[in-house]
């Protein structure tokens, strides 16, 4: 692995487990084992435009896998059903849910800066898109369809929040439950 791809996958890593503002930069040099001038060199503007790399490659990583997901089943449902089991697989196995997610740094930094709201609204842009596109394909009109992907994006999201905030998988449990419900009943 390269250095630059290096700090990039552990600084995805701290900001995840600890948030951008707790995270300093000594910190994601001790972790990479490189120098300050390692990190300037690929980063220039310093540990914000690593943040804004590490949300694009997260934002690459989960919608590559959503799109997998969503290919192999020939319902949103099904897909749903898939991705949130393995939302909660994950959970149970890992004990937390790193790598699918940056809620905590979306609530921490969207306002703080805007390169840094317009690297987090693209993966939420992206995530919408392939639920929309999804229920299109089953018929649902597409005024419904975006109205369903927001409801998708937001329930799961917070349910991810809710996750780590109880250390339990529940929320995802009731969101597994109920989403697929939804969908079967064909909203309009």
């Amino acid at each position: 692995m390269d250095t630059k791809a290096l700090m990039m996958e552990k600084a995805t890593l701290l900001f995840q487990q600890k948030g951008y503002k707790s995270v300093g930069v000594s910190e994601i040099l001790k972790a990479c084992a490189v120098t300050k001038g390692a990190l300037y060199h690929h980063f220039p503007n310093g540990k914000e435009e690593l943040l804004i790399a590490c949300l694009k490659s997260q934002n690459e990583a989960i919608t590559i896998d959503m799109e997998d997901i969503f290919k192999r089943h020939s319902s949103t449902q099904e897909a749903t059903q898939s991705m949130l089991n393995k939302l909660i697989h994950n959970i149970e196995t890992e004990g937390k849910l790193i790598g699918y997610t940056f809620s905590s740094i979306v609530s921490e930094m969207a306002t703080a800066s805007e390169p840094v709201r317009q690297a987090c609204n693209a993966l939420y842009e992206n995530i919408q898109t392939i639920y929309y596109t999804k229920l299109v394909t089953e018929g649902f009109s597409n005024e419904v369809a975006s109205d369903i992907s927001l409801l998708m994006t937001t329930s799961i999201e917070g349910a991810i929040m809710l996750c780590q905030t109880q250390q339990s998988t529940a929320p995802l449990q009731t969101i597994a439950k109920l989403l697929p419900t939804i969908l079967k009943g064909r909203i309009s």
